[in-house]
């Protein structure tokens, strides 16, 4: 009942918030911005049997209309940009860190790689890319473009990458936009696709698969790291005490923000568990090698990875 009550309460300052005109904060490098409209899932107008009842989805255990989705995660995460890097500490232990690195190795991208590194905001995913290009192979012509819906994730990204050999080269851009609805991305236009965390928090994650295939080139790949689903019963005990205990407390004294941080945990247990998403992404046209996915840390987080083939 707390964590319901916590939800609403975000549903409501969300809501109010997002009557207000959107700004994006001043920066030096400018960043892209279109709004788009996902078009309208036949599949979920046909399970909406009541005419003019409106089609829902979760946000974390709770329902709410499907176009509040989006403006409900885009307040999360603008509550939360500030702090994105503690929160992964927190949710983590920490451990985030090496199984980003991990993700990167297992990418092993080749010199001159074009990456779309998607609900990647804050830069973590596309700063250890070309970090990897620059020390692996001495390559200065990788290129990521740092793709978020959020500005204010965005900007952080922006600002990180101000203190880095990066800072107003070709090597990187930023773009705003929704993951769902690449259209200024061309057809066949990248080598490699990346989101981190990101997935889950999407409103309909076949779209955004979608997308991510048309926009790779034959032989691209689609990689994704999200938390997913402990098989162990004994770890996942545990595991639950601390998400559902821990990380709210945690949020609360390192963020002064616990409903976000109850959200987050509770759109962790909401995604597909590895075996349901491996078929997600064979259906968008992808072609996985073996299960399709490597669980880290017994599942706690899994890496996803699919060839345009």
């Amino acid at each position: 009942m707390a964590s319901r009550t916590a939800l609403l309460r975000l549903s409501r300052r969300t809501l109010s918030s997002s009557m207000a005109p959107s700004r994006t904060a001043p920066f030096s490098t400018s960043t892209k911005v279109w709004h788009q409209q996902a078009p309208k899932s036949t599949s979920d107008n046909n399970n909406n049997t009541n005419a003019g009842k409106e089609v829902e989805t979760h946000f974390g255990f709770q329902n709410v209309p499907e176009n509040m989705k989006e403006h409900l995660v885009k307040q999360v995460f603008a509550n939360v940009a500030s702090k994105y890097d503690i929160m992964n500490d927190v949710m983590s232990g920490g451990v985030h860190r090496l199984w980003k690195d991990h993700f990167i190795r297992t990418l092993a991208p080749t010199p001159g790689t074009k990456l779309l590194d998607v609900a990647g905001g804050t830069g973590d995913i596309a700063m250890r890319f070309l970090d990897y290009c620059k020390e692996t192979h001495g390559d200065n012509s990788a290129q990521v473009t740092v793709f978020d819906i959020n500005p204010n994730m965005l900007e952080v990204g922006k600002e990180r990458f101000t203190k880095t050999p990066y800072h107003n080269t070709s090597q990187v851009s930023f773009m705003e936009g929704n993951a769902e609805n690449l259209e200024h991305i061309p057809d066949n236009s990248m080598d490699a696709y990346t989101i981190a965390f990101g997935i889950r928090n999407c409103t309909h994650v076949d779209r955004v698969l979608k997308e991510a295939y048309r926009v790779l080139k034959p032989g691209g790949r689609f990689m994704c790291l999200e938390f997913s689903k402990v098989e162990n019963p004994v770890i996942s005990k545990v595991y639950d005490v601390f998400s559902f205990d821990v990380i709210p407390t945690m949020g609360q004294i390192v963020a002064n923000d616990r409903d976000s941080y109850q959200y987050l945990v509770e759109s962790i247990r909401k995604f597909p568990p590895q075996k349901e998403f491996a078929k997600m992404i064979k259906d968008a046209g992808f072609t996985v090698m073996g299960q399709g996915y490597e669980d880290l840390t017994f599942g706690v987080a899994a890496i996803h990875s699919g060839f345009k083939l």
